[in-house]
């Protein structure tokens, strides 16, 4: 073997897209084994989660395809840009109904938030809680959504699945609670904050499966 065919296999051994080069056990993400590189990736899924839901109604739809494309980036399968967007295509259209409905009850639980913070309603600080806690499980919900839509299962299974998916490991929950709110510091922060805050969100979601597969 000469000195180009020795780096062109130690290229595929790294990325686990080629045959090792010493007898070990494959690695289970073989993607994200760079973490410089992975950041990356999670930023730039951020950026093109931002871009595909820069109109809201369209953030499940952008969501769903950027966990894909993400998960397809840790697995070293291919992740192109253009993959994204084939995947925000097909989830599109039962994306805006989720969208929709996500406008609304967000709009609604912020209105509720105002009002309690201005002295409009009774029991002020009860309800401020509440429409704040509503708001980030509206978050989990869309995040746990987007992770379990595929084009063969569809919008109406996903959104099904959510208590299933809480109430088998509720711990995973939490996690994506955390990431919601990490979102919304980040945005309150510096808006631009938002691509990384995406990005760290879609990365939690495709994370949960490690974190399942070491319990």
């Amino acid at each position: 073997m000469d000195r180009r065919e020795l780096r062109a296999a130690r290229r595929a051994d790294a990325s686990g897209a080629g045959p090792t080069l010493e007898e070990r056990e494959p690695a289970r993400y073989p993607g994200a084994k760079g973490a410089f590189a992975l950041f990356g990736e999670v930023l730039l899924t951020g950026l093109l989660v931002a871009a595909g839901g820069v109109l809201i109604v369209t953030l499940p739809a952008a969501l769903a395809a950027g966990i894909r494309h993400l998960r397809r980036y840790v697995d070293a399968e291919q992740s192109h840009v253009r993959t994204y967007w084939q995947d925000w295509k097909q989830a599109l259209p039962g994306g805006l109904v989720v969208g929709a409905a996500a406008v609304v009850l967000a709009f609604v639980l912020t209105l509720d938030i105002f009002l309690a913070d201005s002295g409009a309603l009774p029991g002020g600080g009860l309800v401020s809680i509440v429409g704040w806690a509503g708001l980030v499980g509206a978050g989990v919900a869309l995040l746990l959504a987007a992770g379990t839509w595929t084009p063969e299962r569809g919008w109406r299974a996903a959104v099904r699945s959510i208590p299933s998916s809480i109430a088998t490991d509720p711990i995973a929950a939490v996690y994506v609670a955390a990431a919601t709110v990490l979102v919304g510091v980040m945005t309150w922060m510096l808006a631009p904050l938002i691509i990384a805050g995406l990005g760290c969100a879609a990365f939690a979601v495709v994370a949960l499966p490690a974190r399942r597969g070491r319990r």
